[in-house]
């Protein structure tokens, strides 16, 4: 009787921290749409969205945010091309190849990568990598769209090897037996059996460290540059979505059109964030129907 009882609390809770998790999410939505829809009745969300100059001071101001998406688009797009292949292949070793003792040790070292805050990240790669890039490609600076990359590759990295080598190691290994039985080699049974059958978890670790990349801040304004100008290579400076708020908001009036087009902004980065998380759960659903 006790044990219903509790297990019966025990589900109410979970239940009302799910709906309230949904419930501070739509309030977070309805916040940002009030304080950006007014901003989009005065401008326009067109000529916001597609306006190639961002010069919220100037007379008259230009609020146009196609460079800090473009630059958002660089940094997050670099990231993902250094962070997902190796953090997938550090989770297949891990998980599939390292020996027990190593497997430890590896995992507490990736572990503490996470710890890392991201400040800190960031003024090592303001030391150390800003002067590496400027002087092996031979750039004016190194405070690159590049270099952002980089440092959020080595954020995201922690998250996609977790994850990942967490959906490997569940895989069955009635699997693993069985392609081995039937003459595979090692290394066809992680290509063709295990990465196909922890695929949807491996999906859902890649997307937590494009979320991870797409909502970072201070690293990214710290070695990016914060130049709002359309880049014409990666190896120019660029401002972020993320890093405009940030830097930003603490020179505004409040109420006035800069600080709603700040949260213009920061609507638009939702609806992005949105959109990527709403793919990876279509893609996650077609998988696992498979």
């Amino acid at each position: 009787m006790k044990r219903k009882i509790l297990d019966s609390i025990i589900e109410k809770i979970i239940f009302i921290c799910g709906i309230l998790a949904i419930i501070f999410v739509i309030l977070i939505f309805g916040f940002l749409l009030k304080e950006g829809f007014s901003f989009f009745k005065e401008c326009g969300i067109t000529k916001f969205i597609l306006g190639k100059f961002w010069y919220p001071t100037s007379d008259p101001a230009q609020f146009g945010i196609l460079p800090l998406i473009i630059g958002s688009l660089f940094v997050t797009v670099g990231a993902c091309i250094i962070a997902v292949p190796l953090g997938v292949m550090a989770a297949l070793y891990i998980s599939e190849i390292a020996p027990q003792a190593i497997k430890d040790i590896l995992k507490s070292f990736v572990e503490l990568m996470a710890a890392i805050p991201s400040v800190v990240i960031g003024f090592v790669g303001m030391v150390t990598l800003v002067p590496l890039v400027r002087t092996l490609f031979g750039v004016p600076t190194g405070l690159t769209a590049f270099s952002g990359s980089i440092m959020l590759a080595f954020m995201a990295m922690p998250t996609i090897v977790t994850i990942s080598e967490d959906a490997i190691r569940s895989v069955p290994w009635q699997y693993k037996e069985g392609a081995l039985a039937l003459g595979a080699t090692k290394w066809q049974t992680i290509r063709r059996i295990v990465l196909k059958a922890a695929m949807p978890g491996i999906i859902a670790a890649i997307m937590l460290g494009i979320g991870r990349v797409i909502g970072e801040t201070m690293a990214v304004m710290m070695v990016t540059g914060n130049a709002a100008h359309i880049p014409g290579s990666i190896f120019e400076p660029v401002r972020t979505m993320t890093a405009t708020i940030a830097a930003e908001m603490g020179e505004t009036v409040r109420g006035g059109l800069h600080y709603r087009a700040l949260f213009a902004i920061g609507l638009v980065l939702f609806v992005i964030t949105f959109l990527v998380n709403f793919v990876a759960d279509l893609f996650l659903g077609k998988s696992k129907r498979k």
